[in-house]
């Protein structure tokens, strides 16, 4: 997966951060000042940079001078419509204002591996194979038929990968704010999804909240 450069002087946050990406497989760096990161990625490739704008010594605008064409996502407190113009006329890829939702900070960074080509287009555990260009899964090389809920069903479950995503959280994610279903649509298709790849032993039931895609790292 990705090696990530996090850049955010919060130690709290900065641990967070790491925790979740790590869950889903990526490698990271954390640094808690602007000196440090420039010296990081000066000397050490990275595909993408988590930036906070707010650091001490130098401030993340400063840092993403010397990002050498790195992917950034500013994650930062400072959300004027000022600096969302100035970060992304620096380069940014993504900016992301504090308080903010981990699951969504995984999505951005996922979609800008992605536009960046910096994240594999598939997904392999065991006999299953995600295409996630071509919308297609294969389970021991055949094609399975997906209903398209299943395959957006499919396609959180591997992106939020380890991580445990209640029922409402999933609805939400994949269904949307308005769906007027309850959750037992999504014990549905978790169902038929266990069944079609042979996934009894990898799509977990978290007692009392939902499910979890388990996979190694």
């Amino acid at each position: 997966m990705a090696s990530i450069l996090i850049v955010e002087d919060e130690v709290a946050i900065n641990e967070l951060i790491k925790r979740n990406l790590q869950l889903v497989g990526h490698h990271c760096t954390p640094v808690f000042d602007g000196k440090t990161a420039i010296s990081e990625i000066q000397c050490q490739s990275y595909d993408l940079m988590i930036l906070d704008i707010m650091l001490p010594g130098l401030d993340g605008f400063e840092v993403i001078k010397h990002a050498n064409e790195t992917p950034t996502i500013f994650l930062t407190a400072k959300n004027s419509l000022p600096d969302r113009i100035k970060g992304f006329s620096m380069g940014a890829d993504d900016y992301l204002t504090k308080p903010f939702e981990m699951l969504e900070l995984l999505a951005r960074v996922e979609a800008v591996l992605r536009r960046t080509q910096k994240s594999r287009n598939d997904f392999e555990v065991g006999d299953v194979k995600i295409d996630f260009d071509g919308h297609q899964v294969y389970h021991k090389g055949q094609l399975v038929e997906c209903t398209p809920k299943e395959y957006e069903l499919l396609e959180v479950l591997v992106n939020n990968r380890n991580i445990a995503l209640s029922r409402e959280r999933l609805l939400e994610l994949v269904w949307g704010y308005d769906f007027d279903g309850d959750t037992r649509t999504i014990d549905v298709h978790i169902q038929k999804l266990r069944k079609k790849l042979g996934w009894e032993d990898v799509i977990k039931t978290v007692y009392k909240l939902g499910y979890r895609l388990e996979v190694s790292q």
